[in-house]
């Protein structure tokens, strides 16, 4: 089974001047692990490899939730985070998890990114959407909010060639042409709602539709999600409508444990993705480094 290859204020950062990270002329590389918490610990480590891994060459880190397994449990642990990853950095996005989340503390986050735990960014011409989805109609102010954002995003994009939706849990039900989540993902949320508008605003119903809208106005579309690694640690497929579906994450530390590197020439422009094992990564660091 492992070859399944925004009262309501619209919260979008535009970052212009220059850049601190490394590139190699127009290209950009961005950085994505999922569900990538080291085992056996007290909930506040990422998985060793991680840890070890040189950031220094991606523009971003994006985080696809799960990141450690009692996240924000104490607050030293979002710090621990933001030393590896650099939450700061407004390349750098965090969709929470349910282990992230599960205990609250959502101001941690902000605090260190100054952003929400959703929210809308827009560099180069791609705009990227982060979505928490533990959000539930206990907190309708928060979820219609969210979907605020999503909404007019959808409604508004122009400038941007691709759109970018960073998810944790697999929300994909009854999408034309994709399996069903519970076939690669952890999550069986084919409930989850969007909105406290209406009862059945699950993906399918309020989200899919206005990102089928946004792909026919010529910008693509790709969704991404972290809750993946037991059953699968790579998904990547196309659905019968044209829009991206991509995941991946971490398991356990499993020597097949793959993660996710985006190259984008913004020029082009051109977004390309591969897998990349993440011990055959950490060799390949260690080489260069002795050379």
């Amino acid at each position: 089974m492992k070859s399944f290859l925004f009262s309501v204020t619209v919260f979008i950062i535009l970052l212009g001047g220059n850049n601190s990270f490394a590139q190699t002329g127009d290209e950009i590389k961005y950085f994505y692990a999922g569900h990538c918490y080291q085992p056996n610990t007290a909930g506040d480590k990422v998985d060793y490899r991680l840890e070890q891994l040189d950031y220094s060459s991606y523009a971003g880190v994006w985080l696809g939730g799960d990141v450690c397994s009692e996240a924000l449990v104490d607050y030293s642990t979002v710090e621990y985070l933001d030393e590896i990853f650099d939450l700061g950095n407004p390349e750098s996005h965090w969709s929470l998890g349910n282990h992230d989340a599960r205990n609250m503390n959502w101001e941690y986050v902000t605090e260190v990114t100054k952003r929400k735990t959703y929210y809308a960014y827009y560099h180069n011409k791609m705009t990227r959407i982060v979505m928490n989805t533990n959000i539930v109609p206990t907190n309708c102010e928060m979820m219609n909010d969210q979907y605020s954002i999503i909404k007019n995003v959808c409604d508004t994009i122009q400038e941007s060639n691709y759109l970018l939706l960073l998810m944790h849990h697999g929300l994909w039900f009854d999408v034309p042409g994709l399996p069903p989540p519970p076939e690669y993902s952890h999550s069986n949320l084919k409930y989850w709602n969007s909105n406290c508008y209406d009862v059945n605003s699950n993906f399918i119903n309020s989200i899919y539709p206005m990102l089928l809208e946004v792909k026919s106005r010529g910008v693509e579309v790709i969704c991404i999600m972290g809750d993946i690694g037991h059953y699968t640690n790579k998904f990547d497929m196309l659905s019968e409508d044209g829009i991206r579906f991509l995941g991946s994450g971490l398991y356990h530390n499993e020597a097949d444990n793959n993660v996710l590197i985006f190259t984008y020439d913004y020029q082009q422009p051109s977004l390309t993705w591969s897998f990349h094992n993440l011990d055959s990564l950490l060799l390949e660091q260690k080489n260069l480094s002795n050379n």
